[in-house]
């Protein structure tokens, strides 16, 4: 089964967890099920319109799903789908 890693923003939702298995064939899939068993993340991944939010960046084994094929990039069940919420900063 995919393995999630989550991010410190995120950690208060999965009862600390650093990494989560989720079940899934698409990282659409593993993000899904990742909400079905911890509710509370869904509001920071996903849009009303159900898409990634533009500040969350996913990869699946270091590479962005956004140059794939998006929440339709296949996983298997040894792949590490990773979230990572950007980062705002600099001076003004």
């Amino acid at each position: 089964m995919p393995s999630v890693k989550i991010p410190p923003v995120l950690r208060k939702h999965t009862g600390d967890a650093t990494e989560v298995d989720a079940a899934g064939s698409t990282v659409g899939e593993v993000l899904n099920n990742l909400v079905v068993a911890y509710p509370d993340t869904k509001e920071q991944l996903f849009s009303g319109e159900g898409e990634l939010n533009r500040f969350v960046n996913v990869y699946l084994n270091d590479e962005d799903v956004r140059v794939l094929d998006g929440l339709e990039t296949a996983v298997g069940d040894t792949d590490t789908v990773m979230i990572l919420p950007a980062m705002a900063g600099g001076s003004f």
